[in-house]
């Protein structure tokens, strides 16, 4: 099948690969010349586990393409898949201008019957503004689809290549016949027919907020319930095990932390409470799901802050983690954003280290920081460390090397890599939920 994907960021690009990965022939799109200059001399702009290997095969075979001709490729492909941007606006709205734009081009470009898949985070309702604008100027029939993306970062191939479910959202019988052939290579046949799901636009649209917000209450929750466990003495690592083998519970994102962050969930929980006061309805759970993330982020900072005798005014801290989660170099949102700052504003002195996201996370933070290139090395001199995103390098560590290095021989441990290992004598050791030690 011959696809077009406009939009070559993290969804469009994962998409483009994993379309072609599995036999279709697809062009990848992009307004940003610098963009596709790039991806064809063969370079990434984003870290992805496993996209470099998808990338490089599909381009080598010939079913991988890039180019910012957006005419020649709609018109030459029967499925156009829409995966631009559609940023946070300051009132929570989400930002559509892009989406709507490509509807435009896509109506003056098509040669034949065509089914416009929105692949893109999209307020609900929109898949029948992208149609409005496309029938305002198409001169061949289509169809609109939404096409929802539940791709995790830093295992967004696996997701790809193995999703548990995909959502197809179309009142089109033309339509679903062609995005379940596109999307069957995934599955045999009698997987296909349980896991390809069809719906109307608007129930797909939701599906996608639905999901992410279920997501990040379940976080938010395991969160709440940490904060408690230090308060009254109990261990969270005992008690999520306890209530999350019930198997109406469940384990999985169920793990106390310094809240979430990333490009999906805090967008997508402030969207979903616009549409809710659109709509004169009030999601007062996830309305508190916001707020207490927000709180969550701090406790870190707080944590040490108390530690060290109520200010951190002139002692150095070193914060290991900069990305919002790991096997990503995405930033936004991350926890380790607000407490930088606000060690930063409080007068401390900061040494920063990440695997990959050092780039990114200085751009955001524009303040006065160190960033070191070897991890042990942000330990010398400091006052005390905060680990703000769980990688593998990190869980791994030589607790008695952080230990000799580490000035202060405080560690405030924001997602509890170390809580079950055994500990140096003298490491003052304080985790999430963790109580008496």
């Amino acid at each position: 099948m011959r696809v077009c994907v406009i939009g070559s960021g993290y969804v469009g690009l994962v998409a483009g690969a994993g379309f072609a990965e599995i036999g279709h022939t697809v062009k990848c799109v992009d307004i940003d010349e610098r963009k596709i200059d790039a991806l064809n001399r063969g370079e990434i702009p984003i870290y992805e586990p496993g996209l470099d290997a998808l990338f490089a095969r599909n381009r080598r075979e010939g079913r991988l393409t890039f180019s910012t001709e957006v005419g020649e490729a709609v018109a030459s492909s029967e499925v156009v898949v829409i995966a631009v941007g559609t940023p946070e606006r300051e009132d929570g709205s989400a930002d559509l201008s892009a989406v709507l734009a490509v509807a435009k081009s896509v109506a003056d470009s098509m040669s034949g019957f065509t089914v416009v898949a929105c692949k893109s985070t999209v307020p609900v309702g929109t898949n029948e503004k992208v149609r409005e604008v496309i029938a305002s100027r198409a001169k061949h029939p289509f169809a609109v689809v939404s096409n929802p993306e539940f791709l995790r970062e830093g295992e967004a191939v696996e997701d790809f290549m193995h999703p548990p479910r995909v959502v197809i959202g179309t009142n089109d019988a033309r339509a679903e016949h062609v995005m379940r052939a596109l999307y069957a290579p995934l599955y045999g046949y009698y997987d296909a027919q349980g896991r390809i799901i069809c719906m109307d636009p608007r129930s797909a649209e939701m599906t996608k907020y639905v999901a992410n917000a279920f997501l990040a209450t379940r976080i938010t929750f395991i969160n709440e319930m940490a904060n408690l466990c230090e308060a009254v003495g109990a261990d969270i690592t005992h008690v999520r095990l306890g209530a999350g083998t019930d198997p109406r519970i469940g384990l999985h994102f169920f793990f106390p932390g310094c809240g979430y962050g990333g490009s999906c969930f805090p967008k997508d929980v402030q969207a979903l409470l616009r549409t809710a006061r659109n709509h004169h309805h009030d999601l007062t759970v996830l309305a508190a799901v916001d707020r207490a993330n927000d709180s969550q982020k701090l406790v870190p900072f707080l944590k040490v802050k108390e530690r060290l005798g109520g200010s951190v005014a002139g002692r150095t801290i070193a914060v290991w983690g900069l990305a919002f989660k790991p096997e990503t170099d995405d930033v936004r949102e991350a926890p380790a954003i607000y407490i930088v700052k606000a060690l930063l504003e409080e007068k401390a002195l900061v040494r920063a280290h990440d695997p990959i996201g050092m780039a990114n996370f200085r751009r955001l933070v524009t303040e006065d920081a160190t960033y070191c290139d070897d991890m042990y090395e942000a330990l010398d001199g400091a006052d005390a460390l905060v680990v703000c995103t769980d990688w593998k390098a990190y869980r791994t560590a030589d607790l008695a090397k952080i230990a000799s290095r580490l000035k202060g021989r405080i560690v405030i441990d924001g997602r509890n890599i170390w809580a079950e290992q055994p500990r140096p004598a003298g490491l003052a050791y304080d985790g999430i939920g963790l109580g008496i030690r």
